[in-house]
This record gives C-alpha cells, sequence and structure tokens, in this order.
C-alpha cells in the first residue's frame, strides 16, 4: 500500500525530534509536558512510531491518543492551537513545502479531533454536581 504522504521515516524523526525540543522551550506547553513525560527518547520514539503509522501506514503503533490525552488531567483544548503552530513552524523548515503542507493538514484535523475529545472532558469537570 502507497504512504497516505510520501515523506521518509528519516524526515518522521528529525520533525519529531526538533518538535519535541521546541515544546520543552515552550512556556505553554513545557509544562504540560513535563508533568507526563520524563524519559523524551522513548516519548519521542512512540509519537514517530504514531505518524510512520499515519503517513506511511506501516501499522506499528497502538496507542491511544485521545485517551491519553483526556486522562493527562492538564491538557486543554487551547493546547493544541499552540502544538499546532510549533508543528507547522517545524514542518517547514524540515520538509518541502508541498509534503509540509500535506502532514500540516493531517496534523490539523488530528488536533482538532483531539481538542474536541479534550474540551468535551473540560465542559465536564466545570460542571457542579449538585447532588
Amino acid at each position: 500500500m502507497p504512504p497516505r504522504i510520501p515523506v521518509t521515516p528519516e524526515q518522521i524523526e528529525r520533525v519529531v525530534h526538533k518538535f519535541y525540543t521546541r515544546v520543552r522551550a515552550d512556556p505553554v506547553l513545557g509544562p504540560v509536558f513535563a508533568a507526563h513525560v520524563t524519559q523524551w527518547q522513548p516519548h519521542e520514539d512512540k509519537i514517530g512510531r504514531f505518524w510512520r503509522n499515519a503517513l506511511l501506514l506501516e501499522r506499528c503503533y497502538d496507542g491511544n491518543p485521545m485517551q491519553v490525552h483526556s486522562a493527562a488531567g492538564n491538557v486543554r483544548s487551547h493546547h493544541f492551537e499552540i502544538w499546532l503552530a510549533q508543528f507547522d513552524t517545524v514542518l517547514a523548515e524540515e520538509l518541502p513545502a508541498a509534503l509540509a503542507q500535506s502532514w500540516s493538514r493531517l496534523a490539523h484535523r488530528i488536533g482538532r479531533g483531539l481538542s474536541y475529545g479534550v474540551a468535551r472532558g473540560d465542559a465536564t469537570e466545570q460542571v457542579p454536581h449538585l447532588g
């Protein structure tokens, strides 16, 4: 089966590594991730498998991003706007424009889905218990 987006595993690895280097330095996202990720290389490897699955259709990722982000407790829907802006910057720096745009469109679809899922959890937490 041909890849969804014809990037290489090496390009995925570079994008993921550069993105998480920026995330660690980001004043909003850095603390969110630091609360959960202590071993960055295994995390980057896992996210690399996620993207190889999504882009190259390798079937090498078996996680549930919606569950993980919802269960984190400190991930909010507005974090995805920052995440996507950082990710788009890295894509533009690391890939030819057409590949960056294709990967970005997919990332934005995924990000919207995760943001909506997390927002449902945010709304549930804000509803007072009247019982």
